[in-house]
């Protein structure tokens, strides 16, 4: 296990690796570097299935164990001994989530973590290899059907030629009525009130004035729109701002597919009925569509459904054989799956891989500084997370009595060296500065942290909401915000002059 913190897992692993926030990359490559120099690759595999791994040989020659103890904090003894339990594992699963990602250079820590696995031969081998744990229940699927803002359904970019022409012909358009790529979230919301920037916007199940980061900043930004409509089953500080409000159905009142880590479409039929006028999202969706003269939009899940499958087919995630009706039979289609008749692919990399010469690509990829470091000013390490009793952003899961009973506030871990040299104990109320601003939460000493970093749930809004201290650099491949690590002050709250309630910049 790997986390600046002891959590509930990292209790149960047989060693847990607690790095400075921000250097997984280099722990990565030193795990990389222990391999090869050891002799514990696969190099059969390496050479038959691969490009590019001498490049990365190469790279990774610089971080021998020693040194990444200097950059990471991890001792050298722990590295070499993880990099033997991982590669002499008979069954190895590398899975890595928002902690390796949420940086200003996550998409290389996330090619480290692959570089890593590739060179022992796991992805494609039953039982084994890399993926990724999304942040919430149907982060995969979302993707897989198109919704970020450079992508079409099936994994089709948006910028691709081939593709726009292939989705332009499902829906019976123009390819040039196609958009181009467009700008990130955080990007997105940033350029309000700009020119060019959008002028209305309809937020639909996000509360992004508690989870974007500099959350001050987008607060201030929203009510630069000209209209803001928010569709949400509860009242979230995001609804709050809104000049309307949509409630809709919520998830048991729908039905729908997802998709889980392991790549297995499932479906989820509607529990219950929605109250009385609450519509579905899609429902709202496709009626707007028809009263702004649009054409082709249906209400229905699984004709939209049928219609993914449509548009995805021969696109790298491939619904074209899938359907409720198979769904249901199956309990679960893997893609992807190309016909009917296929049986759709429950281990993906068995033979080859989806690039143009059929083999894994390795990259080489170096440890950069975080976008943040402490100083003198703001002397420690602040990163964020999740709570197991709360979810998100709270928005349903702070209206739960029994959940709010076991965490009903936001509370700060420190490291009782931290704490004891700041003057505070558990239960008093600390100030954590950042360059963004400042927030109020209570502490609480725990040993299992690193002493150089404070840990804060970013699942409330107001004045106990974290992002208001996170960064928002980006990621410059996914554009994630850096919300995993910078620089923070920590003092009492009785000993500080708290901010007047302006607004922080950088």
């Amino acid at each position: 296990m790997v986390d600046p913190r002891r959590t509930p897992t990292a209790t149960r692993a047989e060693l847990h690796l607690q790095p400075v926030p921000g250097t997984d990359l280099a722990l990565a490559n030193g795990l990389l570097n222990v391999v090869i120099r050891e002799g514990l690759l696969d190099g059969d595999y390496i050479a038959d299935r691969t490009t590019g791994f001498e490049a990365v040989r190469r790279a990774v020659r610089l971080y021998w164990p020693d040194r990444v103890e200097r950059i990471t904090g991890v001792p050298e003894n722990d590295i070499v001994a993880a990099a033997r339990m991982l590669a002499k594992a008979d069954r190895a699963m590398i899975l890595s989530a928002r902690g390796a990602e949420q940086h200003s250079r996550g998409t290389d820590t996330v090619q480290a973590l692959i570089n890593l696995a590739l060179a022992l031969g796991l992805p494609g081998r039953e039982y084994q290899g890399f993926a990724t744990i999304t942040g919430q229940g149907n982060g995969q699927g979302g993707r897989e059907h198109g919704q970020k803002c450079d992508q079409l359904p099936g994994y089709r970019k948006l910028d691709d030629p081939a593709a726009r022409a292939h989705v332009a012909r499902v829906w019976g358009i123009d390819p040039a009525d196609l958009p181009m790529p467009g700008r990130s979230a955080y990007e997105m919301l940033d350029a309000i009130g700009t020119p060019g920037g959008v002028r209305a916007m309809w937020v639909m199940a996000s509360n992004i004035v508690v989870s974007a980061p500099n959350t001050r900043r987008i607060a201030q930004k929203i009510g630069q729109l000209d209209f803001l409509v928010v569709s949400d089953t509860f009242l979230s500080e995001t609804a709050e701002l809104a000049d309307v409000v949509l409630p809709t159905a919520q998830w048991a009142e729908e039905s729908g597919t997802m998709t889980n880590l392991e790549g297995r479409v499932i479906l989820r039929r509607k529990a219950v009925d929605a109250p009385a006028e609450v519509r579905s999202d899609l429902d709202v969706m496709a009626d707007l569509a028809k009263r702004l003269g649009a054409q082709g939009f249906s209400s229905d899940s699984e004709e939209v459904f049928d219609e993914l499958t449509r548009a995805s087919a021969g696109g790298k995630a491939d619904y074209r054989g899938i359907s409720y009706a198979r769904i249901t039979k199956e309990e679960g289609v893997f893609w992807p799956c190309p016909s009917p008749s296929y049986p759709g692919t429950a281990r993906m990399f068995t033979e080859d891989f989806p690039t143009p010469d059929r083999r894994a690509h390795f990259h080489a990829v170096d440890q950069p500084a975080p976008a943040e470091l402490p100083d003198d000013e703001f002397p420690y390490y602040l990163t964020t997370g999740r709570l197991l009793r709360q979810y998100q952003s709270g928005t349903q899961t702070r209206r739960v009595a029994q959940l709010a009973k076991a965490a009903g506030e936001p509370v700060v871990e420190l490291h009782p060296t931290l704490a004891q040299s700041v003057g505070v104990r558990t239960g008093d109320k600390v100030v954590l500065r950042t360059r963004r601003g400042e927030v109020v939460m209570t502490a609480r000493t725990e040993s299992g942290i690193r002493p150089d970093t404070v840990f804060a749930p970013f699942h409330w809004g107001g004045a106990g909401s974290v992002n208001r201290l996170t960064i928002p650099t980006l990621d410059p491949h996914s554009r994630m915000p850096s919300f995993k690590v910078c620089a923070v002050a920590v003092a009492r709250a009785d000993t500080t002059d708290l901010m007047k309630g302006e607004v922080a910049h950088e």
